[in-house]
């Protein structure tokens, strides 16, 4: 869950989402090292009276910062490409649930039961217990199973939308008359907010997701009876 004056990333739930901040620090750090440099060359540069005749016309010099650039890119690029394959990659998994965006609301269907379908609405401001968040908490949570893969199969029905949530590193748009699928694989239990990523109307700020984590046997209990969990 993500607090005022946050300037990093929430914590990560998933595997994948760890993935994702080392990647993120790795990058950042090779900015770090780039801008550093940059800047004690202007500072140079404007500092100093003296100039070096063989800087002017070196093609040693003209080879390395070729080079160099490229190789930096290629640090970059493989943890990146290994990561999008990961986040592609959905291998047996244990649950399949269907969301799909409505204006303004989601709805999921566990399609690996008969009949075990919802609608998730935002909880309005005034009917909120001490706890819990305004413009984020839900009617109904979708429960998971933990250290399960879960599949997400994402649609809309009326307009574009995008079931995104930070702290499991998933985002996956919902696109009328299109299925697409995207996976998750929480690694302990709790509660994780997101909402809507995709401008879809007048109350895009007012459609949450809430995913409630728990261990197996207390989803088989509660697929077994499902009941409102705020």
């Amino acid at each position: 869950m993500a607090h005022p004056t946050q300037l990093g990333f929430q914590d990560a739930a998933s595997p994948v989402m760890e993935e994702l901040l080392h990647f993120h620090d790795h990058a950042l750090m090779i900015v770090f090292l780039i801008s550093a440099f940059v800047l004690y060359i202007i500072i140079a540069m404007a500092s100093t009276k003296l100039t070096n005749k063989l800087i002017l016309d070196s093609q040693e010099i003209e080879i390395v910062w070729t080079i160099l650039p490229a190789v930096i890119l290629i640090l970059i690029a493989l943890p990146s490409l290994r990561i999008l394959y990961l986040m592609d990659e959905i291998n047996d998994p244990h649950l399949t649930i269907k969301a799909m965006g409505h204006q303004w609301y989601w709805s999921y269907e566990y399609t690996d039961y008969e009949d075990l379908a919802f609608d998730a609405y935002m909880v309005p401001t005034q009917d909120l217990t001490p706890g819990q968040f305004r413009l984020l908490e839900t009617d109904h949570r979708m429960v998971i199973p933990m250290k399960s893969p879960i599949r997400i199969l994402v649609s809309a029905e009326d307009v574009l939308h995008s079931w995104a949530v930070p702290s499991m590193g998933v985002k996956m748009d919902a696109v009328p008359g299109r299925l697409n699928q995207t996976a998750l694989l929480c690694s302990r239990p709790g509660v994780y907010y997101g909402q809507c990523s995709e401008i879809c109307g007048a109350n895009h700020s007012f459609m949450p997701i809430v995913i409630e984590t728990v261990p197996l046997l207390e989803f088989l209990t509660w697929s077994a009876n499902p009941v409102v969990t705020m």
